[in-house]
């Protein structure tokens, strides 16, 4: 990946994560309104709250805004259009243009310093983070395994009588290993899959059994509750999110609700409220607390708090049926929400605000006609048409394909319109008028491409054609960054072989009987069978061609020849070189480096193609419709 990548990648993927970001917290926030809700009901309940709210950290919304968008198959009116708009601020407040409008004006060459500075600036400081707080979590974790490793399996005692007696009693089929540490570190379970329980040396000798019993049971409930794995999962989102305080307040309140989950089901479990806060504390005066919240404990949490609850005579509520009906609620609305999104998002927001954009210029059409083509793209050999012209009177286009109506009108190449093949592909026979009926363009085996209508300095006629499409294709499109390759134009080792125009260099137009301005330069595509293709220029720049070349190859062909000024030229050659005597294909052009067609431009031209690869928009189609002719 080359530095001119990373503007490019940065643009899309900074508003993508900051919509990211907005969304998990929107989704934290409603946790902790119904945390709030829930606050006299069992802890349990807000431990899970908490969690989904994590969870969410590393669970975007894009797959199911996408499922909407499968789902979604009509256009709707311009009424869920204006619904989609306030969902879309809502949901996604950070975009491109957004984040464009808040950056302030600076030169063109600091821009661009910092354009290529700044991603990797925050992806160094953000993989600095990372890697810092993994390496203080493995510290933390070899401290334990080394504990671990230096503990004995216990067979027996009293420890062992009573954890075998609570596993019957709290229906933990699988034995949990006691292993008898000499360190001061607090009983825990350690592990996930197959949890093993450490024990301090010398702490049972402070507890008698009805407190060896609380904390024992305290730490089955965290086996039950599988608090291990849960931790786990909110380390990773620690990880990647470091640098988000919500994030770290939120793992705060997983261990709150996770250690008072335990505390009420102790309690609930027959043990006395003195004797477990005794026993609590008696193990925060022999023991340390665990460095690492992937090992579930016993004095973990606001230890005051905990006693204050512990200690306190209110009953903890059951979930009634309106708040589990407020649960099932919230949660279907997580889900059904993005979905519902990608519904309204999918056709009505670009494909109404495409028509609607586009609806002033379309009304400079006073006809448009669209017929099926009677002619076979380019079939058996034959000599076929393929014509798109936009002259004063309109666009007239025969055997023309959707995809090279949206590579004109947006200015893009066929590899760089991503969408269903059998209707990009289908050709169609045009007639968009503005004035008077055109006149004959002459022989249908020629290919003409005349500049004027898709000149840079008139933008109207793009417009033109944009609104064309959305209303009679009822086209939608979005964006996206993808590595594509493409070709350089370059002058061979051999220099250039083209000749300066004959045309006169101080006049850019000629004027034809009805006033309107024609540019000269021209180029024609001759497409035959046994004559195989000529590319012909008059009065043509290199950059000029290099478009020709995109245009009919599907590819983006970038002039880097340094050459200026206009040329004349023939390029001429054979389909023999392909091995069949069959029609030429457009995209075809893509996989025949080294071809006849190739080595035509570097001989006769004297110059060459050479392949590259790199980052570039393209547009990807989320809805089209076959077009009504009239």
């Amino acid at each position: 990946m080359n530095s001119q990548s990373w503007p490019t990648l940065w643009a899309a993927f900074a508003p993508a994560a900051a919509n990211h970001l907005w969304q998990s917290t929107l989704v934290a926030v409603v946790a902790g309104i119904l945390a709030f809700a829930l606050r006299r009901d069992h802890a349990r309940t807000r431990f899970w709250l908490w969690l989904a709210a994590s969870t969410k950290f590393l669970i975007p919304f894009a797959p199911l805004v996408a499922l909407g968008n499968r789902l979604a198959w009509s256009r709707g009116s311009a009424d869920k259009a204006g619904l989609y708009v306030a969902m879309q601020e809502i949901s996604q407040p950070f975009t491109q243009s957004s984040a464009s409008a808040m950056s302030p004006a600076a030169p063109a060459a600091v821009s661009s310093g910092l354009a290529h500075l700044l991603p990797l600036l925050i992806c160094a400081v953000w993989l600095c983070g990372f890697l810092a707080l993994l390496f203080l979590w493995c510290l933390r974790w070899r401290r334990i395994s080394s504990t671990i490793r230096g503990a004995l399996p216990l067979r027996e005692g009293r420890e062992v009588e009573s954890l075998r007696r609570l596993e019957q009693l709290s229906g933990i089929e699988k034995p949990v290993g006691i292993f008898l540490s000499s360190a001061t570190l607090e009983p825990g379970i350690v592990g996930v899959t197959r949890p093993v329980l450490l024990w301090p040396e010398g702490v049972s000798d402070r507890l008698d059994d009805a407190q060896l019993q609380a904390i024992l049971t305290h730490e089955l409930w965290h086996v039950r509750r599988r608090d291990n794995l849960a931790a786990l999962v909110h380390m990773l989102v620690e990880a990647v999110f470091w640098f988000y305080p919500l994030v770290w307040w939120l793992g705060s309140r997983l261990v709150e609700e996770r250690e008072r989950a335990c505390d009420e089901e102790v309690l609930a479990f027959g043990s006395e409220r003195e004797v477990y806060a005794e026993s609590i504390l008696k193990v925060c005066e022999f023991c340390v607390e665990s460095p690492l919240a992937c090992v579930s404990g016993v004095t973990g949490a606001d230890l005051k708090k905990r006693m204050v609850h512990i200690m306190s005579e209110h009953v903890v509520r059951k979930l009634n049926l309106g708040k589990k009906l407020l649960l099932s609620a919230a949660a279907l609305g997580a889900i059904a929400a993005p979905i519902v999104f990608g519904l309204v998002h999918a056709t009505p927001s670009r494909a109404q605000s495409q028509i609607e954009n586009a609806s002033a210029s379309a009304a400079a059409f006073d006809s448009v006609s669209i017929k099926p083509s009677e002619i076979s793209a380019m079939g058996n050999g034959s000599s076929h048409m393929i014509r798109m012209m936009f002259g004063p009177d309109g666009l007239h286009g025969a055997n023309v394909s959707l995809r090279a109506l949206i590579q004109e009108a947006y200015g893009v190449q066929g590899n760089q319109v991503v969408g269903p093949s059998e209707l990009l592909d289908a050709a169609y026979d045009i007639e968009a008028k503005v004035g008077p009926p055109a006149s004959n363009h002459g022989d249908l085996s020629v290919v003409v491409r005349d500049q004027p209508g898709f000149d840079p300095h008139r933008p109207a006629s793009k417009q033109m054609l944009q609104a064309l499409l959305a209303d009679r294709f009822k086209l939608a499109m979005h964006s996206e960054t993808k590595e594509l390759p493409s070709y350089a134009l370059v002058v061979s080792e051999g220099g250039a072989k083209i000749s300066p125009t004959q045309f006169s260099h101080d006049l850019d137009a000629v004027i034809v009987p009805d006033g309107q301005p024609v540019p000269k330069r021209r180029m024609s595509l001759q497409i035959g069978g046994g004559d195989g293709m000529t590319i012909s220029a008059e009065a043509a720049s290199t950059a000029d061609f290099a478009e020709q070349l995109s245009h009919h190859i599907g590819v983006a062909v970038v002039d880097k020849t340094g050459l200026e000024g206009r040329y004349d030229f023939n390029l001429h050659w054979t389909s023999d070189s392909y091995g069949s005597n069959a029609a030429i294909d457009h995209p075809t052009l893509t996989a025949i480096s080294g071809s006849a067609f190739f080595r035509a431009i570097e001989d006769q031209l004297g110059l060459k193609l050479e392949p590259q690869q790199g980052s570039m928009q393209v547009l990807v189609v989320d809805h089209v419709e076959q077009p009504s002719e009239n």
